[in-house]
């Protein structure tokens, strides 16, 4: 069965290198691009503790951006929250793996990794990859990042992710080009932190704050993109895309 789920959070900086790739046509195989992911359920009390903690954290990411270590990071408060659920996050992109876990090993060695607001904190990681993404260059502020993620049922069609890249990745390239987005990206988890069975593919967009109203929304975009390509309609139900359906605004 496919989960699907929407979160909508505020940025509070992202980066992101002038590196070649990014500007790749989106119907070339692009590198691989491996992705970070760290979510916080932090106290609301210690909410300001938290932010003074992830700007330490936001100059270390923009370093390893500045020097080719990473062509991206980013990180971001949740507007509305849900029990249990993150509070605040962050990530970064690199074009290894290497790089990835050499980032994290500085962050992990920083002295304020063990500061008391991350001890009181719940906390996910998530390491994911991607070969569909695209990002303009350059430093953004006060944006919105949306994140949906789902699972592959069984014999789920596209295994070779053709419909994907003519349907979604077409879509997301449009508002890429008309400022809509600033950045894009779809994933599958390269180490399974959730059940493996199936494939979870968490799909990142990163828009201006002005252009929320742009930004691919499920019925009425869905609706006119089945229309377009009439090949996305068994796809999106080869995924169960009718059940566990939830959204956050945060």
């Amino acid at each position: 069965m496919r989960t699907q789920f929407v979160v909508l959070s505020v940025l509070a900086l992202v980066l992101f290198s002038g590196d070649p790739a990014w500007a790749q046509a989106s119907g070339a195989d692009k590198p691989p691009m491996y992705t970070y992911v760290s979510t916080w359920a932090v106290p609301r009390a210690m909410w300001g503790d938290y932010l003074k903690n992830q700007a330490a954290d936001d100059q270390v990411l923009s370093k390893a951006v500045a020097d080719g270590t990473l062509v991206g990071s980013g990180s971001y408060s949740v507007l509305n929250h849900q029990e249990g659920q993150a509070t605040h996050g962050s990530w970064f992109s690199a074009r290894s793996m290497a790089n990835v876990i050499k980032v994290l090993e500085g962050v992990r060695s920083a002295p304020d990794a063990t500061a008391p607001v991350l001890a009181a904190s719940k906390h996910w990681d998530y390491i994911l990859a991607s070969r569909d993404y695209n990002a303009h260059s350059g430093t953004f502020k006060n944006g919105y990042l949306r994140v949906g993620s789902w699972r592959y049922k069984a014999g789920a069609l596209d295994p070779d992710g053709k419909i994907m890249k003519a349907t979604m990745v077409a879509a997301l390239e449009k508002l890429l080009a008309d400022g809509a987005l600033h950045s894009y990206q779809i994933d599958l988890e390269r180490v399974h932190s959730s059940d493996p069975t199936p494939s979870t593919s968490p799909s990142l967009l990163m828009a201006p704050r002005e252009s929320i109203n742009s930004m691919p929304r499920s019925t009425k975009w869905r609706k006119t993109t089945q229309l377009e390509w009439p090949d996305l309609a068994p796809w999106l139900t080869s995924m169960d895309t009718g059940t566990s359906w939830r959204t956050w605004i945060p």
